[in-house]
């Protein structure tokens, strides 16, 4: 599943943005370039969507960082600024693709994916893990071999699959509330620990991945047989 880091200084629009990406990418945040950069210099990024106007460092400043140090990240700035010339010094910097606001998600999709397309990446629906497939249409895992199959309810899913998606990479349990339950949710962080001796219970079967505990900051998966597609 492609990762997308949503750039955005307004709550509100940062909250629905994530709302509507979740579903389809595994999806990180930040509310302005400078934590944004902190971000793409910790965590895989596949494309950035980010608001031109921001507090600290903008869109344009943003992308002119990125391009300065050779990278070449797709990058699509959303903004309500539609002037010839903003867009001319928006694609000046560096940037992928341009959307103006109110923003038709729908339409965010295509761009997304187009660019996706073109830089080789796929918002795959499906972790392979040798014989092992963890399949985000039908919320169920399943080993090739001897047939062993299970099937979650969706947020042990979700939990599950943001967690193989990146393997080694460690995330807090206000990060998998955040990036599953949402911003707004009333959960808390006896919520992850459930669905974590949930999910360890009912995949007692699966050897080839384990769900780690790291003391002090929260959890990650483990590839421990096969490879990682």
């Amino acid at each position: 599943m492609a990762t997308i880091l949503i750039v955005e200084d307004d709550k509100s629009t940062r909250i629905l943005t994530l709302a509507r990406l979740r579903p389809h990418y595994t999806c990180l945040t930040a509310c302005d370039g400078e934590e944004a950069i902190d971000i793409f210099y910790k965590q895989h990024v596949d494309l950035i969507l980010a608001d031109v106007m921001m507090p600290n460092m903008d869109g344009y400043e943003l992308v002119r960082t990125l391009r300065e140090y050779k990278h070449d990240v797709p990058v699509i700035l959303l903004t309500a600024k539609a002037a010839f010339e903003d867009k001319r010094e928006g694609f000046s910097s560096g940037i992928d693709d341009y959307l103006t606001k109110p923003v038709n998600y729908e339409e965010l999709l295509w761009h997304i994916e187009a660019l996706l397309r073109r830089a080789g990446i796929h918002a795959e629906q499906k972790i392979e893990i040798g014989d092992v497939t963890v399949d985000a249409s039908a919320y169920s895992i399943e080993r090739k071999g001897d047939g062993h199959s299970t099937s979650l309810p969706k947020k042990e899913f979700e939990l599950l699959f943001k967690l193989l998606s990146s393997p080694g990479q460690i995330f807090t349990k206000e990060q998998l509330l955040e990036d599953i339950w949402g911003y707004e949710t009333e959960s808390d962080d006896s919520t992850i620990k459930t669905h974590i001796n949930r999910l360890r219970s009912k995949l007692k079967e699966f050897h080839e991945f384990e769900i780690v505990t790291v003391r002090g900051l929260g959890y990650k998966g483990e590839i421990k047989t096969g490879e990682h597609t």
